[in-house]
């Protein structure tokens, strides 16, 4: 796409928009949101893991005045919350209130009533009879012949399959010869890898507001990454026309990939107003929001042959993944994970990928920070520091001989989205941190004493920009977009696309700024709904300015192809024989004839002159589809310290390099990926949801009590925490961006590992690595090295 002009907003830091509101709590969420007449939801969720509702008495709760909604008074119309992927790849398992509880805190019924307090209390007055079943918390033993099942039968779009052992997913793939690969090797290496399960811990937590109107429509604001999702899922579930459902896009407090998906919430509320004939709010309390949605935790183990000149001739990885009570995609999530691990390295063309994702009586996972992308990067890039130490290779060295650059192809969300790599800043971030930290002159573990010791260790990663390929059909991936022009030269932009806090939509707003040469000030973003604007299937992929942005330039260049004819007619010249130009003098867009400025005419002139001869509104409006997904680079050097007598792991420094394209804002991206840096070290060091197995209750009760984040006494100062941006420049992104966000975290839990096996030389091959795992780890050495059993 087009190169920026001299003096553009696009790789400038500018204010934020939305900076004083948010920072005065003027900003509006949908947490914020109140509607006269408005009723407060509550949620009556399980206390088992596994259970049968056999009666349920609302007698109580009735007289209080509270409205009570159940399962008898609702369809059980099937389906699945995420709707990214195309329906007849979809898995349909749950209904909108269930009869049968499949983990704990799952919600069973709802109420409404004047206010809060009343509506918990309506919800402690229903009186249940459950029929406690059997719970299953673990992958493997849920597989067993015997084991209690979640489901004898769900849906594949409207196709009935029955589920064996509580296998919900199989994914294979293979390409190449992997066998004649591992024969060419010198070397072959296996080791097994283990993750958790964490909590996606955005700051607001998950609410809808329904409103009832008085044409019998609804209008909703939930906590969303797309507006037209939720339109959807409520038109189905609810058997209402689109047309009478609009879902009002609000900033929200965050998502991380926990609102990917119409969260269980919103369909709930739905049905409670339309119940009540008033307005309804249902927000999650932070203790009930961990039993919303959790990200995936998974097992594998990687194989790789490798030659004694480090090329990697083969790569085979199984992964066993739990996702819970109910599916939000993982038959994506595997085939995402495939692409990821396929992607990093070339193989020689030689892979296999075997996934299995099962059920388990546990909170249902969904997509967070990469969607299964720093779980299998973790996996590979510890792999590949374990072949660089095993045979000798620099761990630079052994990446820039193996690595997916430009003219290779790229999986894009799995095997069936490819492309090929047009931008690409690896070699850039490997060579400069290389130099930078001096990492080929790192000491050995085996060389360092005391009771502190400090390890520098390396890990690369990336995400893709969206999830469109050559090829249509095989994924939902496009925006839309509405841009005008109004007679003072100021300009109109709506679009579908949610900005969850990283400055998505002022993006969007230079990209239309610099189309139409008018000061970014002049670039109003409209509010929008569902009734209002075309379609985008969601915020997430790393696609916000990639995908909605080249919809917002699409749009913007047919405004500005009718702004030329409209300005030919005007000044008697051919529409090809003008330009459009910013003048800071005027404040004001201009178009003139090229070479000869003194003939021209301001935007708003145009539009006010256009309009006065009946003309029309210079406006377009359209949907648009990348043809590509570019994947966006990152590497992150990370010096740790580990403290050998209490297992405490510390991060004094860390360099980190990005590579999104050009960037809108370089101040931002550089935000999210110390946001990420923060992200990803908590995630390795910290986080972990354990299941008390007697309950099905999470061992953890809420983020006061024991859910641990790294706070800014945990993270390295910031004086030593240095982000290069590379020099990159995507040529099918607009004005030659790509994306950053979920890439921004892929590869920070490697870094931090291999950095620890460089201080204390202990591999770690599950996270967390929490004080009590390292010591015990330190412990157990010790007792090997002095030939007796650790206590």
């Amino acid at each position: 796409m087009t190169q920026v002009s001299e003096g553009s907003y696009i790789g400038q830091n500018v204010p934020r928009s939305d900076g004083h509101a948010k920072v005065t709590g003027a900003m509006v969420y949908p947490s914020d949101v109140i509607v006269p007449g408005m009723m407060y939801g509550a949620l009556l969720r399980s206390p088992y893991p596994h259970a049968e509702i056999l009666s349920v008495d609302t007698t109580e709760a009735e007289k209080m005045g509270a409205v009570c909604l159940t399962y008898k008074d609702i369809e059980p119309i099937k389906y699945n919350e995420r709707s990214v992927s195309i329906p007849a790849a979809t898995y349909r398992d749950r209904t909108v209130l269930p009869d049968k509880a499949r983990h704990f805190g799952e919600p069973l019924m709802a109420v409404a009533a004047d206010t809060q307090e009343l509506a918990y209390r309506a919800v402690r007055a229903i009186k249940v009879e459950y029929k406690v079943l059997p719970a299953v918390f673990e992958p493997e033993e849920a597989m067993k012949d015997g084991a209690p099942q979640l489901y004898d039968k769900i849906y594949l779009g409207d196709e009935e399959v029955a589920v064996h052992n509580n296998i919900g997913v199989i994914r294979n793939i293979s390409e190449g010869d992997c066998e004649a690969g591992f024969a060419k090797a010198d070397r072959i290496f296996q080791e097994s890898f283990e993750l958790g399960r964490i909590y996606h811990n955005q700051m607001e937590t998950k609410c809808a507001v329904v409103k009832p109107e008085p044409d019998g429509s609804i209008t909703v604001w939930a906590t969303a990454q797309s507006i037209h999702a939720n339109r959807q899922l409520l038109g189905r579930v609810l058997g209402m026309p689109l047309s009478r459902i609009n879902v009002i896009k609000l900033p929200f407090g965050g998502a991380f990939g926990s609102s990917i998906q119409v969260n269980t919430v919103t369909p709930i509320c739905a049905y409670l107003a339309l119940k009540a004939g008033r307005p309804v709010k249902l927000v999650s309390a932070r203790e009930e929001d961990f039993y919303s949605h959790q990200k995936y935790p998974a097992k594998f183990t990687v194989k790789m042959g490798v030659t004694n000149d480090g090329l990697i001739t083969a790569a085979h990885v199984t992964a066993l993944v739990d996702f819970g009570a109910h599916q939000v995609q993982p038959l994506p999530f595997l085939g995402c994970t495939a692409g990821w691990f396929a992607s990093l390295y070339k193989y020689e063309g030689n892979i296999r990928f075997d996934g299995t994702a099962v059920y388990t009586n546990k909170t249902p996972c969904c997509a967070m920070q990469g969607y299964g992308n720093p779980q299998i990067n973790f996996a590979i890039e510890s792999m590949i520091d374990i072949i660089s130490n095993e045979m000798g290779f620099s761990p630079v060295d052994l990446r820039l001989k193996n690595y997916r650059g430009v003219g290779d192809e790229f999986w894009g969300q799995g095997p069936t989205i490819r492309s090929i790599i047009k931008s690409c800043g690896v070699e850039q971030s490997l060579v400069e941190g290389r130099q930078m930290t001096d990492f080929d002159h790192r000491e050995r573990p085996d060389t360092k004493t005391g009771d502190v010791r400090r390890g520098l260790g390396l890990a690369r990663g990336f995400h893709c920009s969206g999830t469109g390929g050559p090829k249509e059909g095989e994924v939902i991936d496009y925006s839309s977009a509405l841009v005008k022009i109004n007679e003072d030269g100021s300009v109109d932009l709506l679009t579908p696309v949610t900005d969850h806090g990283g400055g998505t939509w002022d993006a969007l707003r230079k990209i239309c700024a610099e189309v139409l040469q008018v000061p970014l000030d002049l670039v109003g973003l409209s509010p929008a709904g569902t009734m209002q604007i075309g379609y985008d299937v969601c915020t997430h992929a790393t696609r916000g300015v990639y995908c909605g942005g080249a919809a917002v330039y699409h749009v913007a260049m047919k405004v500005k192809e009718k702004l030329l004819e409209v300005a030919g007619r005007l000044m008697a010249e051919h529409a090809y024989n003008l330009e459009v130009v910013r003048s800071d003098g005027l404040h004001q867009g201009v178009v003139q004839v090229k070479d000869f400025p003194a003939k021209s005419m301001t935007i708003g002139d145009i539009a006010k002159q256009a309009q006065n001869m009946s003309w029309g509104t210079i406006a377009y409006t359209d949907s648009y589809r990348q043809r590509n997904c570019p994947p966006c680079f990152t590497t992150h050097f990370v010096e740790v310290e580990v403290d050998m007598r209490t297992g405490v792991i510390t991060v004094p420094k860390v360099l980190i390099f990005g590579d999104c394209g050009n960037p809108m804002n370089p101040d931002l991206v550089k935000g999210q990926l110390v946001g990420s840096f923060n992200r990803g070290f908590g995630y390795t060091v910290f986080e972990q949801l354990p299941t008390n197995e007697a309950t099905g209750e999470l061992a953890n009760k809420g983020l006061l009590v024991d859910y641990k984040t790294p706070s800014a006494m945990e993270m390295p100062p910031i004086k030593d925490v240095e982000v290069i941006l590379c020099d990159t420049y995507e040529p099918t992104g607009p004005f030659g961006a790509k994306g950053i966000g979920e890439a921004a975290l892929a590869s920070v839990q490697a870094a931090i590992s291999n950095a620890v096996y460089n201080a204390i030389g202990i591999r770690f091959h599950k996270l967390p690595l929490t004080p009590e795992a390292v010591l015990a780890a330190i412990r157990e050495r010790e007792a090997q090295s002095a030939g007796a059993t650790p206590s």
